[in-house]
């Protein structure tokens, strides 16, 4: 077998093939990323000093290297060209290619794709590669006698010119998505729908945290029991609605009708009729022309009243701002805390995902003024793959968020965040109730008018009677006779 032959097709090909398998078969629960890397650069590094304690290596100093930096290029100059094409979204299908041209690693490829890591795509192969390189060279300085000849200087400054480009290109393309897509945070729960842990407010769960009536429920429903959805903030209201009025429902299977799919998902499930009543904030004008679109008449019930806050770092000095300078943030006109009396970094401006409750009422705050685009993060999906969302908060200290009052400070309570006075006024209980906060927004309990279940109507008349308001307002949030 020739040296190049012996080279690619063995150290480089059937080796790295052999080392991915066995990565993955020993690997069982242990963290992907970091264990793939350090297998790659451990079995790389013993490769290449094997590979240059042959005896029938090339006495040409050229002859002998090339083979052994070449596949280093290789993957190096591919991955530039794929991260300018997919401008560095591993979740692009056009990686398969790149996980195709490095056939030796198509194992870890494939679970690295199924388990939406996608990095290991390109870092699994650098990683042997340039191992190898390093532990051929590490032997060769031991080596003797040494190669013959000198190396073509022209040929190795075009060489490291296009090694160099590479990874400027790649590197860049990096860098400017890392300015508006971040590393995922992920949901851990609901099923991957929710940002927090809602088992405190599950009625099947019997240490719960949902307020109970002193007294029985004036309305109740047995056998027959409605379905409902909602807004992650809206769950803890409507699973104490049911806890109350639900009798002798079989806790296990209580979540096929007090159940969790968010915002978004439980709206289209109450048009497509799934779910007998939506929980949340006003629909949003794309959410409205799609009921109108499907020929949906919708019945809003206001039951509860609550506050759109803002949100900072408790160490950032700002603690005010005004409705303008919102407007100014979020359409991208201001960039600098140093603009609204903060300090000289940038305005990290995060928001949620479209047709979300809270995203709906941003809209709405800034009436004609376009918003900035969203940052987004990459996130695993549940059957592999990637897909890129709008990002979840991150508390950073040059970060500003916003989220309705209640979830921010009961459901997800963050002591580390410090909520923005609007035009001077705080988002507190009593001005809330007074209407002197500006950005308040009522919580609804939305049906079809067309359903036909008889339980719907008395169901949301109870919710604004006194003792449906008892528990909103035991909840969390304002009851109606406060507005």
């Amino acid at each position: 077998m020739g040296y190049k032959l012996r080279i690619w097709l063995f150290y480089c090909g059937i080796l790295p093939f052999a080392f991915s398998f066995v990565t993955l078969f020993v690997m069982g629960d242990m963290n992907m990323l970091p264990v793939i890397t350090c297998a790659m650069l451990i079995t790389g590094l013993a490769a290449g000093f094997f590979a240059a304690s042959s005896k029938q290596l090339p006495a040409n100093v050229s002859a002998r290297y090339f083979p052994v930096v070449l596949p280093t290029g290789y993957t190096l100059v591919l991955w530039a060209i794929f991260m300018l094409i997919s401008g560095g979204f591993y979740g692009n299908s056009l990686w398969v290619i790149y996980v195709l041209l490095h056939l030796p690693f198509v194992p870890i490829g494939f679970i690295a794709s199924f388990s939406g890591i996608g990095i290991l795509y390109f870092l699994a192969p650098l990683a042997y590669n340039a191992a190898f390189l390093l532990g051929f060279l590490l032997k060769e300085r031991i080596r003797k006698p040494k190669p013959t000849g000198n190396i073509n200087k022209k040929q190795l400054l075009s060489f490291s010119f296009v090694i160099i480009l590479a990874i400027g290109v790649g590197s860049f393309v990096q860098w400017h998505r890392s300015q508006t897509v971040l590393p995922s945070y992920g949901f851990e729960y609901g099923g991957g729908y929710s940002s927090t842990d809602l088992w405190p407010y599950d009625i099947s769960n019997p240490e719960n945290q949902l307020p109970k009536l002193s007294e029985p429920a004036t309305f109740t429903i047995k056998d027959k029991y409605l379905i409902l959805d909602g807004a992650e903030a809206a769950f803890p209201v409507y699973s104490a609605f049911a806890q109350a009025a639900y009798k002798d429902m079989n806790l296990e299977g209580s979540g096929e009708f007090v159940s969790f799919t968010n915002t978004i998902y439980a709206y289209e499930r109450l048009l497509d009729r799934e779910v007998d009543i939506y929980f949340g904030a006003e629909p949003s004008a794309d959410q409205l022309k799609m009921a109108e679109e499907q020929g949906r008449e919708l019945i809003m019930t206001p039951i509860g009243k609550e506050a759109f806050v803002f949100f900072v770092n408790q160490k950032n000095p700002v603690d005010h701002l005004q409705v303008s300078e919102i407007q100014g943030i979020y359409s991208g006109d201001i960039q600098n805390w140093n603009e609204v009396g903060g300090n000289n970094e940038k305005i990290i401006a995060f928001q949620r995902p479209k047709n979300s409750g809270s995203q709906t009422l941003l809209e709405k705050i800034m009436g004609d003024k376009r918003l900035i685009k969203p940052l987004k993060e990459d996130v695993p999906e549940g059957m592999g793959g990637i897909i890129e969302q709008v990002a979840d908060y991150r508390n950073y200290e040059n970060a500003l968020g916003f989220s309705f009052r209640f979830f921010a400070t009961g459901m997800n309570k963050n002591s580390d965040l410090k909520f923005l006075a609007i035009d001077g006024v705080e988002p507190n209980s009593d001005n809330i109730s007074s209407g002197t906060y500006p950005f308040t927004a009522n919580l609804y309990a939305i049906s079809l008018k067309d359903n036909p279940k008889a339980t719907v109507e008395p169901f949301l008349e109870w919710m604004q009677g006194p003792q449906g308001q008892k528990l909103v307002e035991e909840v969390g949030y304002i009851k109606l006779e406060e507005q």
